[in-house]
């Protein structure tokens, strides 16, 4: 449900970023920079988040999380300024940053570790349930409200979900084997593996579209394309729904089927996002573009499920929020500079998107080649 509201307030700023646009008279460059001031804040907690998380347990930080992004949720809809957006947008990036690896330092709390990749996999996918529930929610508040009374009413709902949470969530301080409590791992020799950092790597170069794509789609279908908002709100969703139940059967997946050939799955989907981004640009109908959108959302959000499912599929609950951390880390580093670049691509080339799709493309390609290089796994040993 977190993940779910998280994404929601997230979304927001996707589909109201014309209307942002207009009433300040930013470019898309400028929107670019707006959009990557939140993934600024959020990439810095991410480590530091998922420390905090392993030290002192998952619901502490998650309840802080939950109240900081609920306040700059609200504080959006006051800002006036350039200045003030960008100021507000970091901010909460920064309030909200520590919650998914308090997230899934939760898993590691609550289920044993043969379970922690299944229930990976249903966590990330409710992060597209939001993301597709959003524009049912955004538009019409948007439509009714303005954009700054979306954001105020978003804002005291996250406040009203706080409340539930400390009410309903009970904290767990330890659900391991007791063999397995004994081996615990540093975590400085955690954030040393190698098939951490390559992980980092494939999904950071994955991010660079799942980023720039929800950022920049919906700006994609009312400029481009040609639709209207209220076309925008109804097929938005269809994509997040796509991977949403890609990143819920990638959990299952990895449990039972593809041990230690995880390389093989990665690469394999990060190449048919490739193919199926290039067919997407070049579909002259725009049932053929959200179909094959909804096909790169399946295949880039199985890798999504695969790379944060595996740590905890192998790491002790003792660092689990560190190690997702660190890979959600080169995630989030995609999602200030993919928003941005994107911005500075489009008018560069006078709002073309040929070599936006370019870009996302060879983005995909780094990520096949990331994750060949993953091969055996050899931290075995530390377990």
């Amino acid at each position: 449900m977190g993940f779910c509201v998280a994404y929601i307030d997230r979304t927001a700023i996707n589909l109201s970023l014309s209307a942002i646009g207009q009433e300040f008279e930013l470019s898309p460059a400028t929107l670019g920079i707006v959009l990557s001031a939140f993934f600024i804040g959020y990439t810095l907690m991410q480590l530091p988040g998922g420390y905090i998380a392993d030290r002192i347990g998952s619901k502490k930080v998650i309840m802080l999380s939950l109240s900081f992004w609920s306040i700059f949720t609200l504080a959006t809809g006051f800002t006036y300024s350039l200045t003030a957006l960008l100021i507000v947008r970091f901010l909460f990036g920064l309030g909200e940053g520590s919650f998914p690896p308090a997230s899934f330092r939760g898993i590691a709390e609550y289920f044993p570790r043969n379970e922690r990749a299944k229930m990976a996999g249903v966590l990330v996918s409710s992060n597209y349930v939001g993301s597709a529930v959003a524009p049912l929610i955004v538009v019409p508040l948007m439509l009714f409200l303005g954009w700054r009374g979306m954001f105020h009413v978003l804002g005291v709902f996250g406040f009203a979900y706080v409340f539930f949470y400390w009410l309903r969530i009970q904290q767990v301080q330890e659900n391991e084997h007791p063999e397995a409590q004994k081996k615990k791992i540093d975590v400085r020799s955690v954030i040393g593996l190698p098939i951490l950092w390559k992980l980092l790597i494939a999904w950071f170069a994955l991010s660079l579209i799942n980023k720039g794509l929800d950022s920049w789609m919906p700006t994609y279908l009312l400029t481009v394309r040609h639709l209207d908002l209220k076309a925008v709100g109804m097929l938005t969703p269809l994509p997040f729904i796509a991977a949403g139940i890609s990143t819920a059967v990638s959990g299952y997946v990895m449990e039972h089927f593809f041990d230690k050939k995880e390389t093989y799955l990665l690469a394999g989907c990060a190449v048919l996002t490739a193919v199926f981004l290039y067919f997407m640009y070049h579909a002259e109908v725009i049932s053929q573009v959200i179909a094959f959108q909804c096909l790169v959302y399946f295949f880039k959000s199985f890798v999504l499920g695969c790379v944060l499912a595996l740590p905890l599929k192998l790491l002790p609950q003792s660092v689990a929020g560190s190690a997702v951390g660190l890979i959600n880390l080169g995630g989030q580093a995609a999602g200030f500079i993919s928003p941005a670049l994107i911005g500075f691509i489009i008018t560069a080339f006078n709002g073309s998107y040929n070599a936006v799709f370019v870009f996302l493309i060879i983005a995909a390609c780094c990520s096949a080649i990331a994750s060949l290089s993953i091969g055996r796994r050899r931290q075995e040993a530390l377990l």
